[in-house]
């Protein structure tokens, strides 16, 4: 049976999401410390523990068939790689930061200047683009603390939360770019590990479509359900079951949460009642 073998990340933040997405993919994988490998027992998945700029490599050298990574290391080190999927987890920024008492005001105000950062080629192309001329200081790691020891003017290095950046007393100016996990494939993969890949893809596409969805039960009056049903963005018509009370029906469907909130109020003008909102483990179409 063939094995599809996958990389993720050794650790951190994308290291748990990663885990978690397997885990409610059904797929069941033993994660002890310092694991380098670990096989899935009841999914022909081989998961590889590693380190995340060594991914693309390894991807590329078919040493792996596919590895969740951020869409970023991808444009930095794998522009060749193709993306299956993006999975909508693990977002942040690559961004430019400066001093909080740089004056900055744009991008021009950099022509000259050393920027620290692990992205190296991500920045040269994105100040090429801009007819901006800067010195690059490669840094592998706490690129941020590259202005306060005097290394550099200003850093480019992933922004989530920016409290890296406020603790090191930086300020985000620009951003290059935008990024999230993805599932990434490499062009090495065979015709037999890529059947075993579409498998391990459709669950995760169900669990995508079932975080981004809530399971909604309401109370309608009868008179009313056709009003209620053309205000709900549903997969399919919703389910109608009558109620013990006569001339009431229980109205059951899945709708995006955010356009649950956008439709919330017509839904009670419209004569809903005892609205229930449910999480939902799977959507399987």
């Amino acid at each position: 049976m063939s094995i599809l073998k996958i990389a993720i990340q050794k650790s951190g933040r994308l290291n748990e999401d990663s885990i978690q997405i397997l885990k409610d993919c059904g797929i069941s994988i033993n994660n002890g410390n310092d694991q380098l490998k670990t096989t899935a027992s009841n999914f022909p998945l081989e998961v590889y523990f590693l380190r995340n700029s060594d991914i693309p490599q390894y991807l590329i050298d078919g040493v792996v068939d596919a590895a969740i990574v951020g869409d970023n290391l991808l444009v930095e080190k794998g522009q060749e790689i193709q993306v299956a999927e993006k999975l909508g987890f693990s977002k942040c920024k690559v961004s430019i930061a400066v001093p909080k008492n740089f004056a900055y005001k744009t991008i021009e105000d950099l022509n000259g200047l050393r920027i620290a950062t692990s992205y190296p080629k991500t920045v040269t192309d994105y100040f090429t683009s801009k007819n901006v001329t800067i010195e690059i200081h490669q840094i592998s790691g706490s690129v941020e603390i590259a202005p306060n020891i005097g290394l550099s003017d200003a850093i480019v290095d992933i922004v989530s939360s920016g409290s890296t950046l406020f603790k090191n007393n930086l300020k985000e100016v620009e951003v290059i770019l935008k990024s999230e996990a993805v599932l990434a494939v490499s062009p090495l993969i065979s015709i037999e590990n890529k059947s075993v890949l579409d498998k391990l893809q459709f669950r995760i596409q169900s669990v995508l479509r079932s975080r981004k969805s809530k399971y909604i039960l309401m109370n309608v009056p009868n008179d009313r359900i056709a009003t209620v049903s053309k205000i709900l963005p549903v997969l399919k018509s919703p389910t109608v079951m009558p109620l013990a009370e006569e001339g009431w029906s229980s109205l059951h469907t899945v709708i995006d949460e955010e356009k649950f909130w956008e439709v919330i109020d017509e839904l009670k003008a419209a004569g809903a009642e005892g609205i229930l909102v449910c999480p939902i483990e799977k959507i399987v179409l």
